[in-house]
């Protein structure tokens, strides 16, 4: 019978688990075994060449912010926080620290009974608030009055809106400070975008027949052409 040699084969999954994947298991077995080195100062040495390896391995994140400093972080959760070495910058990563809690995000607060306006005309009213009486403000008023309908309709197409209605929101909304006149429309703002638009058409439609007119005086010269080369036949003839 021939001799045979045993094989120890050791799957991935009968191995410990990959703190951190990116960085790979040769990475994490080199950790793991700085925490076996007895001399502080070689094992410091040695940490600070396995976090230049892992600085390589990722080159394109070189640029950024407090890179490093994330390496460095890395190592101790891979080394399970219990290795003993000195990052840079002085300060021993644990599992407290290293998880970051974001800011929390702050949320513009709005009137829930306006909100259809939108939080910008909100803003749009406390500065209009601020400004000195006189045209100025007035002209803005109606420009937040305007801006106001336009918002109503497309919030609520079926229901018709009054400027009462709309004077009367923004009165609520600015505690009783501002005031438009009844006899002042609020249909400037969607009148002026109408005429803008109309004024588009028309000038798209000029355009259109001018080069309809062109293209008729294209045909004109085509068929002055060909009546051209038939003389000019008739001619060698």
């Amino acid at each position: 019978m021939g001799t045979h040699s045993a094989h120890n084969m050791e799957y991935n999954s009968e191995k410990s688990d990959l703190i951190i994947p990116e960085y790979g298991r040769n990475v994490q077995m080199l950790i793991r075994h700085a925490k076996t080195i007895e001399s502080d100062e070689i094992r410091q040495a040695f940490i600070e060449k396995v976090i230049d390896l892992m600085h390589q391995m990722h080159p394109q994140n070189r640029n950024i912010e407090d890179y490093m400093s994330k390496l460095w972080k890395h190592v101790f959760r891979i080394a399970e926080y219990d290795i003993k070495v000195m990052p840079p910058s002085g300060e021993i990563p644990t599992p407290e620290t290293d998880v970051t809690i974001p800011e929390p995000v702050s949320y513009p607060v709005a009137n829930v009974r306006y909100r259809h306006y939108g939080n910008n005309v909100q803003i749009l009213i406390n500065k209009a608030l601020k400004m000195e009486d006189g045209p100025k403000k007035d002209g803005f008023l109606l420009v937040i009055g305007g801006y106001m309908k336009m918002a109503y309709k497309t919030w609520n197409r079926e229901h018709f809106v009054s400027d009462e209605i709309i004077k009367g929101d923004l009165h609520k909304m600015s505690d009783g400070k501002l005031i438009i006149a009844n006899n002042i429309s609020l249909d400037g703002l969607s009148n002026s975008n109408r005429r803008k638009r109309k004024d588009d058409n028309d000038r798209g439609g000029r355009n259109d027949r001018r080069n309809d007119r062109g293209g008729r005086n294209d045909r004109r010269n085509d068929r002055g052409g060909r009546n051209d080369r038939r003389n000019d036949r008739r001619g060698r003839r």
